[in-house]
């Protein structure tokens, strides 16, 4: 019980110490009262005096941790004490200063020096942020004199609309802003009609150059056409290819900026284009930064439909204007070669623009354009081609519109009417070789001398062979010299059909055409040049004046042998046309129609020269009624009589003359038969009409008239007889 009492004793000891250490020490009067009245309170001394010692063993404790820095703190307060003394001093004189100036008039002065410091202290202030909205202002404007000045249009203008849009409202109402602010559309109108005017420049220069841009394209496509994705088309798919990477593509590849990109100028880079591209394009030859920059312009302007309507009008007065034929250009080629370099560089221009804008010409408008381009250079090239005469001007035409053709093919154009229109010149073309061909058989016709070949040689012989078809083994083994049925007048007219052959095949290559369309075309040709002009001129040899019966018979002979040719130049034309001649609907030749009948025209000119000659005898008739007869002498027939005679075995030993069996070969019996009909029809008719006048005028005879008549009959019957047997008994 005591120990437990000392125990709880303790606790409240320990209590109140805790007590006293946390209370304040006006408040510990009760505290100490509770121990007072216990009867403890010398163990409570006890106690305290411990706790007193314990706390002075941690307060030495922490003085012994703390006391370097207690020393460091006391040397820090000395060097403070000197500086408390330079501040007392201050403040004393600071003191003493504001007691000297504390007096009336000084301190006004003051406030009024301290005021205008105030005031240039906000001046200052102000200005500098009045300078700092200005100075970009001021910078803006000068970096637009200098665009201007260097006529960079385009990047003035989006300087002008930063400086009016952005800088000139941040820096305020200014006299010079209000100046900028008035000149902006000034500066505006300049801008834009500067850039008019460069644009009428350009428009001015490739109207005069559009030839030169032409002429490069049509040598690119003419030197390499492989560059443009040529290849044979079809003349009626008039859709637009798809484009190749050519010469165009590549160009265009070279000038890759959106052209209406902000820092985009439109100028061409030639060299690196040159770089990329060995061969030069035709667009290198202009530089379009006018149409871009104007175009960039009047969109930032807010004009770009009147700067596209402007640009469209100026272009069809120009299109109108290169479609425009010269009046002589049919005279010579070069005027149809400017007037095509005219349109393709029109249109290599024209296709340039519409890949390298976005709207400023778009495709509907450059198909119109080409449309009324094609009607009207369709119409100038039927009027022109048709004045002109000479095949080879012809020839080289329908070169040069092919080449005209494949070079806006390339730049995706229909052409098919171009190639339709080609067909139509090859029917004038045709017609012109014609003529020129009806003056070169005249030609040949009026040299031939119409007389058998004679060759010395075997040289000789096989030139003329081999110049036209001919083969006869027994005339071969005959020796030198002898000659060849025919007169010059054959391997000279077989040359020159074959020259027309070439002709006509010379115009029917670069049009696409197919093999069997080819060889129908120059089988027609070839028809029209046996049935017309070779038909005309055998007539003309046939009716000429001075024309005997020995040169009606060697047109016989001539004749038979081009009829005999007539296989060989078909023959010929399959070759050079790779066309078999046994092909369905094959156009076949008239040749031997035609030779026929020209034989047939020489047969029927020799039976007309036959009677008109006899005729011509028989009106001589003249007969001597007053004759003495001597007893027993033998009269002679009249003159006139003997000279027919003479003429008919004259004419007939022509006949005689053909070598070796010849004669069967190049005039056959029918020939002779109707020969023979016609002599002896006159002959009969002479008889008989002589009979008629013996009767009649017997009974007003004398003896002597009457002997003198009947010796002309007898004569007449003896020398008709001696011909009619000749003819009869002929190896024909």
């Amino acid at each position: 019980f005591e120990r437990m009492a000392s125990l709880e004793t303790a606790a409240e000891h320990e209590r109140i110490l805790r007590e006293i250490e946390s209370t304040d020490t006006n408040c510990i009067g009760p505290t100490l009262r509770s121990v007072y009245d216990g009867q403890e309170h010398g163990l409570f001394m006890e106690k305290l005096d411990a706790r007193i010692r314990n706390h002075d063993r941690e307060i030495e404790k922490m003085c012994n941790h703390h006391f370097q820095g207690f020393v460091d703190s006391i040397t820090e307060l000395l060097k403070v004490r000197g500086e408390a003394q330079k501040l007392k001093s201050q403040v004393t004189e600071t003191n003493r200063h504001l007691q000297e100036n504390g007096k009336e008039v000084k301190l006004t002065t003051s406030m009024e020096e301290l005021r205008q410091c105030r005031v240039q202290q906000r001046n200052i202030a102000t200005t500098i942020d009045k300078l700092t909205h200005c100075l970009p202002v001021l910078e803006m404007y000068s970096r637009l004199q200098e665009q201007m000045r260097a006529k960079r249009y385009y990047p003035a203008l989006r300087t002008l609309e930063q400086l009016e849009q952005t800088c000139l409202p941040k820096a305020g109402q200014y006299r010079f802003c209000s100046i900028m602010a008035e000149n902006i559309p000034k500066l505006r109108i300049q801008i834009r009609d500067t850039a008019m005017s460069q644009l009428r420049d350009f428009l001015e220069s490739i109207r005069k150059h559009s030839d030169k841009i032409g002429e490069t394209a049509m040598k690119q496509v003419h030197k390499h056409p492989e560059t443009l994705g040529l290849t044979e088309f079809s003349r009626h798919g008039p859709t637009r290819p798809a484009r190749q990477k050519g010469a165009p593509a590549a160009i265009r590849a070279g000038m890759g900026v959106n052209p209406l990109s902000e820092h985009d100028t439109g100028i061409l880079d030639v060299e690196d284009e040159e770089e990329e591209d060995e061969v030069p394009g035709a667009q290198d030859l202009v530089d379009f930064s006018p149409v871009y920059r104007c175009l960039h312009i009047y969109t930032v302007l807010g004009l770009r439909d009147v700067f596209e309507n402007y640009y469209r009008k100026q272009r069809r007065k120009q299109a109108r204007l290169v479609l425009q034929p010269h009046s002589n250009m049919h005279e010579t080629l070069e005027g149809y070669r400017r007037y095509f370099n005219q349109i393709v560089g029109f249109f290599v221009v024209e296709d340039h623009v519409l890949h390298t804008t976005q709207g400023l010409v778009n495709r509907a408008y450059v198909e119109e354009l080409w449309e009324l381009a094609l009607s009207k250079i369709v119409a100038a090239l039927r009027t022109h081609s048709s004045y002109c005469d000479d095949p080879d001007l012809v020839l080289d035409l329908k070169n040069l519109i092919v080449l005209f053709a494949d070079t806006l093919q390339g730049y995706g154009f229909p052409v098919s009417q171009l190639f339709d229109m080609l067909l139509e010149i090859r029917e004038q073309y045709g017609e012109i070789l014609l003529k020129r061909w009806n003056i070169t058989f005249r030609q040949v016709i009026d040299q031939d001398n119409y007389s058998p070949i004679p060759v010395s040689t075997e040289k000789e012989y096989r030139q003329y062979t081999s110049q036209c078809p001919f083969q006869d083994p027994e005339l071969e083994k005959l020796p030198f010299p002898k000659k060849l049925p025919f007169s010059e007048f054959v391997p000279k007219v077989y040359c020159q059909l074959k020259e027309f052959i070439y002709a006509c095949l010379k115009y029917s290559e670069d049009l696409h055409l197919s093999s069997t369309e080819v060889d129908d075309m120059i089988r027609k040709s070839t028809n029209l040049l046996l049935t017309r002009t070779l038909s005309h001129c055998l007539q003309y040899a046939i009716k000429k004046k001075n024309v005997g019966l020995a040169e009606l018979v060697q047109v016989i002979i001539n004749t038979t042998h081009l009829e005999q040719s007539c296989h060989f130049l078909e023959e010929f034309i399959s070759n050079i046309t790779n066309v078999p001649p046994d092909t369905v609907n094959a156009t076949k030749l008239y040749g031997t129609s035609t030779f026929k009948d020209a034989r047939h025209a020489a047969e029927a000119e020799i039976y007309t020269s036959l009677n008109a000659k006899i005729d011509q005898f028989l009106q001589l008739a003249d007969y001597d009624w007053m004759a003495a007869v001597p007893g027993g002498e033998n009269l002679a027939a009249s003159d006139y009589l003997i000279d027919l005679i003479a003429f008919l075995k004259s004419t007939f030993s022509v006949f005689t003359n053909l070598p070796g069996r010849c004669g069967h070969l190049i005039c056959p019996w029918d020939t002779i038969k109707k020969m023979y009909c016609c002599t002896h029809g006159h002959i009969s008719l002479l008889i008989s009409r002589k009979i008629k006048c013996f009767v009649n005028c017997m009974a007003h005879l004398s003896q002597g008239k009457t002997q003198q008549t009947f010796t002309c009959f007898s004569q007449l019957q003896i020398k008709s007889s001696i011909v009619l047997y000749f003819l009869k008994t002929s190896r024909f």
